[in-house]
């Protein structure tokens, strides 16, 4: 479609070659759409995409009305922030593991055919807006469209957590950490902790202890229209983090305060199959697939 700016993201390291990612974009151009291949990580040094003259991503995301990754799930939660502050929409081709967010695999690149009339849905996902209160500051602010997970560091050591909704007390942990998830993140660690599976469109945020000692409480699921603040509670000097969509862990000290609550942003994902969340989670997520 004329006029409509579509922004190719490969990782290079899924993409061996930028194979894929050059179909594509011979495709779309064919369409009569304008295209610009980006490194979905900055200051990434490859050879393959200097011979594509990618560009920069942030400076691209200006005006455009696509952003497609090629790469795994990783790579989608890596973009969705900047993705959704630009108010960009994201399509996945999945070149990694599961890919469960991913819409595509790498094999039906030919369903881009399906973008040459623009008219496809888009499934707005919820996101969380986190950040650290320390001594009254706020020292640190992220925004996530899987979880926010505050857990021990490198040395295995039991923590304490206290979580507050809206100023009462909700729980406490005594093990290894907490996930707080999105549904989008709830089929992610929150799933392998042993969380419950949210349909991701729904209203919910998912609290997830990690590992707890306590048999009383296993799991929360609850509106996103509440406050969650974490506490560390007698960790002493143990390395205790926060880790926003696996991002690099931020190092938390005794007294501070970690904050959730739903972003007003959203992560935007185009949809171009008819395929429901049921059938995608029985066939990547369960032992047999489809077929069990």
């Amino acid at each position: 479609m004329s006029g409509k700016k579509i922004i190719l993201c490969p990782n290079p390291s899924r993409d061996l070659g930028l194979r894929v990612t050059r179909a594509a974009e011979e495709m779309l151009k064919s369409m009569g759409f304008s295209t610009v291949i980006c490194s979905p990580f900055k200051d990434q040094k490859d050879e393959a995409l200097t011979k594509a003259g990618a560009k920069p991503l942030t400076s691209e995301l200006r005006g455009a009305d696509l952003l497609i990754t090629f790469g795994g799930d990783g790579t989608i939660l890596h973009l969705a922030k900047l993705a959704a502050l630009n108010k960009v929409p994201i399509l996945g081709i999945n070149m990694g593991g599961l890919g469960f967010v991913a819409e595509l695999e790498a094999g039906e690149v030919s369903s881009l055919q399906k973008l040459k009339d623009w008219n496809f849905a888009v499934e707005r996902r919820m996101m969380l807006d986190v950040s650290v209160q320390r001594e009254g500051r706020q020292i640190y602010t992220n925004m996530g469209l899987n979880d926010a997970v505050i857990r021990e560091g490198a040395i295995s050591h039991v923590i304490h957590l206290k979580i507050t909704s809206d100023g009462h007390h909700l729980a406490k942990v005594d093990g290894d950490g907490v996930i707080i998830a999105t549904p989008t993140g709830s089929t992610a660690y929150s799933f392998s902790a042993g969380g419950p599976v949210v349909e991701p469109t729904a209203p919910a945020m998912v609290i997830c202890p990690i590992c707890n000692h306590s048999m009383r409480f296993s799991s929360y699921v609850i509106s996103p229209e509440h406050l969650l603040t974490v506490e560390l509670e007698r960790n002493g000097r143990k390395p205790v983090y926060l880790f926003v969509d696996e991002s690099r862990g931020f190092p938390l000290r005794a007294e501070d305060q970690v904050v959730i609550r739903r972003s007003k942003h959203t992560t935007q994902l185009v949809r171009l199959t008819q395929t429901s969340f049921c059938e995608i989670f029985a066939r990547k997520m369960l032992p047999g697939g489809l077929n069990k």
